[in-house]
């Protein structure tokens, strides 16, 4: 059956992320419950997986750890890749094909000029 990317979360994915940004920030699972208010006990269950996170709380420790949700996230988000290549699909719809080829130079030479900064 496949997994619905939607409802099937991966909490210990999520956990171990939630894990390595407070690792990261030097911070321990005291550190980290006392700066959001929740248990040290919750803390070590959102890290392994073995409870469920709430947002708020989910956006209070990407706070507390200076990260954002998204990150924590990552692997059980849809990747929003496809929100970008739905748009230049619809930016290129009524373009020639010369003005395709110019504008994949266009973007080529932005982002070579961007990877440089």
């Amino acid at each position: 059956m496949a997994k619905n990317t939607f409802t099937d979360i991966d909490y210990q994915a999520i956990g171990k992320r939630v894990r390595e940004a407070r690792t990261r920030k030097q911070m321990t699972q005291e550190d980290l419950a006392a700066a959001i208010g929740i248990s040290t006990s919750y803390t070590s269950a959102i890290e392994t997986g073995a409870s469920k996170v709430a947002l708020p709380t989910l956006i209070h420790i990407a706070k507390s750890l200076d990260t954002t949700v998204d990150t924590l996230l990552y692997d059980v988000t849809p990747a929003t890749t496809y929100k970008y290549d739905r748009d230049a699909k619809i930016l290129l719809e009524d373009c020639s094909d010369a003005e395709r080829e110019y504008l994949l130079e266009l973007l080529k030479v932005a982002k070579d000029g961007i990877r440089k900064l």
